[in-house]
């Protein structure tokens, strides 16, 4: 196997704590360790790439602009806190269900950027030259798993966040973790290896 390209991660109970539908950056709290964590991917040369389903927008809570304010502090605060960076964030404001009232029809979608399809990874790929199969897939719930396994890509499930428990897809991860820092020694011990 040759060496880790990019690692692709789950925002919301990978990096920062769960929120359900969080939609404000005053809800932003780094998980302890991630900024370190990313950190070590970026001093490894690995890309780090978010990849986020974001149904507030669907569901009339923020706006693809608040989704944005949220990155950039997310981004400020991984800076500030370990000297970390992402190299890019992709996200999904759509949901496919339309019968709730408080939806906005506009984001009442079914598209190929919400896990578990992978829209957002071929959005990187491409942007990125990248090789599935030197990526991982790190997530909280079976949603991000069955992404990674959809795309052909290693994955790692960490036990923060869903842990697992969402009970979305019947699949298993190659790797369990208990947090973004125990899964990027996997991934760095896999880079080093191909080296």
């Amino acid at each position: 196997m040759s060496s880790v390209q990019a690692v692709f991660l789950d925002r919301d109970g990978v990096i920062n704590e769960e929120v359900d539908l969080l939609h404000r950056e005053d809800q932003l709290a780094l998980i302890p360790g991630a900024a370190e964590a990313i950190r070590r991917l970026n001093d490894a040369g690995i890309l780090v790439i978010v990849v986020t389903n974001q149904p507030a927008v669907a569901r009339n809570l923020c706006t693809e602009a608040d989704v944005q304010r949220i990155h950039a502090r997310l981004a400020d605060m991984l800076r500030e806190a370990a000297g970390a960076r992402l190299d890019a964030i992709y996200y999904c404001p759509h949901h496919p269900e339309k019968h709730h009232a408080d939806g906005n029809p506009a984001y009442r979608i079914d598209c190929e950027c919400r896990k578990p399809g992978i829209g957002m990874l071929e959005q990187a790929r491409l942007a990125f030259g990248l090789d599935y199969a030197r990526c991982f897939m790190v997530g909280d719930s079976t949603r991000d798993i069955q992404t990674g396994r959809n795309a052909g890509c290693r994955t790692i499930l960490v036990r923060t966040g869903y842990a697992g428990r969402d009970g979305k897809c019947d699949v298993q991860p190659d790797f369990v973790a208990d947090d973004l820092a125990a899964a990027v020694g996997v991934i760095i011990e896999a880079h080093r290896a191909a080296v």
